[in-house]
């Protein structure tokens, strides 16, 4: 907790700096998120969403004692002190359960909240946007903030009740699209001051209505959108002056910063100037995973290279194949023709396949892929060509030509750009 107060604290005294939170559950994700954090000796906050972890296991199958966990067990493997990692749960809401009626969704939501607080998550982004079965569309800003405040109401007596320390929240009812807008069209566009003046003020009175003051001045941030997001194959940049009168209201605003969802791909001068207008949490998610996917598949290439079919991995072909037989997770969000929905799948910057990682024919590819290029090494003429930045650091003596750090080594270079942009000290490592 003391981590991400500081820092809020700090930045709201002038300083130019923020935390970035690492959206995702993946290990070699995980593990260079580590790395990059100790290089520049930021805070990691790792965040988990409703739909990779619930009360029942969510597409991860993990609950959140069993990420906390998890996620502490990778830090004992990489020597990482524990206590410079901070989990938080997002989009806590009743977001996986829309398609229930309000009154049976949010009482999924409650219990959801109270496993993530006694599981010891410190920050709580309460995500109560989404309209449920028997809701009027769209919701009115009160019955967002209402609900919100509910949900505020059990984290603080599951706090209470378990002697913990009561988490920070995040609230905000211009929530992004969890993963990028499905197609950005004409763009999105920036929040209005006045809108986010208007939910400010009724969340305060929700929490005041339900004798959360004290909690409300743990209240750290707000979503909004800052004119930042992506979709399959496009990317919206920030544009601080169309987004200059939103900062100057957040600056007038006591404690409080701007959370900006959805930074994926951009570009490292538009997250320091993120961070400079009080965008002080930046996002994370499907990029890092993306890179990953480009680093896997670029070995797999180097291996197409090195061994005859019959003893290739073929990760690419296995991804392909279980996404064909499980297309829950894309079919909805891939529009067009078979090669254009093939492309999505394996190239989409709003990437898909990486709810496929943890497949057991996809983990058994892996490992393949690995244990081949561990037994025939890696040519550094190919290791040029298909993985260059990573050439680079091998020759320099910063980094072994070995699959899983080579991986790691490119994940972490996406989040370096993000630690840059945070950190006190941005000329590290």
């Amino acid at each position: 907790m003391s981590h991400l107060l500081a820092t809020i604290t700090a930045h709201r005294s002038g300083q130019p700096i923020g935390l970035y939170s690492v959206c995702s559950a993946n290990p070699f994700v995980l593990q260079a998120a580590m790395e990059v954090a100790r290089a520049y000796d930021t805070p990691l906050l790792i965040e988990s969403t409703s739909n990779q972890v619930d009360q029942f296991g969510g597409y991860t199958g993990m609950t959140p004692p069993q990420f906390r966990d998890y996620v502490q067990a990778l830090a004992a493997e990489a020597h990482f002190p524990l206590d410079r990692i901070a989990l938080g749960g997002d989009h806590l809401g009743p977001n996986a359960w829309q398609h229930l009626p309000a009154s049976e969704a949010m009482g999924h939501a409650r219990v959801l909240i109270e496993a993530y607080v006694a599981a010891g998550f410190e920050k709580i982004h309460l995500d109560c946007s989404m309209a449920c079965a028997d809701d009027a569309r769209p919701l009115s800003d009160a019955t967002v903030a209402a609900r919100s405040a509910d949900l505020a109401l059990v984290a603080e007596a599951t706090a209470t009740r378990l002697g913990l320390t009561p988490p920070v929240y995040v609230i905000g009812t211009e929530v992004p699209v969890p993963g990028g807008e499905a197609s950005l069209g004409g763009g999105v566009s920036v929040t209005a001051p006045a809108a986010a003046a208007a939910t400010l003020a009724v969340h305060e009175q929700a929490f005041s209505a339900q004798g959360l003051d004290a909690a409300w001045l743990r209240v750290i941030a707000m979503v909004v959108q800052p004119g930042v997001d992506f979709d399959h194959s496009q990317v919206q940049q920030y544009q601080p002056a169309a987004a200059a009168a939103l900062s100057a209201f957040v600056q007038a605003q006591p404690r409080l910063v701007f959370e900006a969802h959805s930074t994926d791909y951009q570009t490292e001068a538009s997250l320091h100037a993120l961070v400079r207008d009080h965008y002080a949490i930046l996002k994370v998610g499907p990029a890092v995973t993306f890179a990953l996917r480009e680093a896997w598949f670029a070995l797999s290439a180097i291996e197409r290279e090195l061994l005859p079919a019959e003893h290739q991995a073929d990760l690419p072909g296995v991804l392909e194949r279980c996404m064909l037989e499980q297309p829950k997770h894309w079919a909805k969000h891939y529009a067009g023709s078979p090669d254009e929905q093939r492309l999505l799948r394996r190239f989409a910057f709003s990437d898909r396949c990486r709810y496929y990682w943890g497949e057991p024919e996809v983990q058994a590819a892996l490992q393949r892929l690995i244990a081949n290029l561990k037994a025939s090494g890696i040519p550094l003429p190919l290791l040029s060509q298909h993985l260059p930045q990573q050439f680079e650091a091998v020759l320099a003596g910063e980094l072994v030509a070995e699959p899983a750090a080579l991986a790691r080594h490119k994940v972490g270079l996406e989040l370096t750009r993000y630690a840059r942009a945070c950190a006190r000290n941005r000329h590290a490592a």
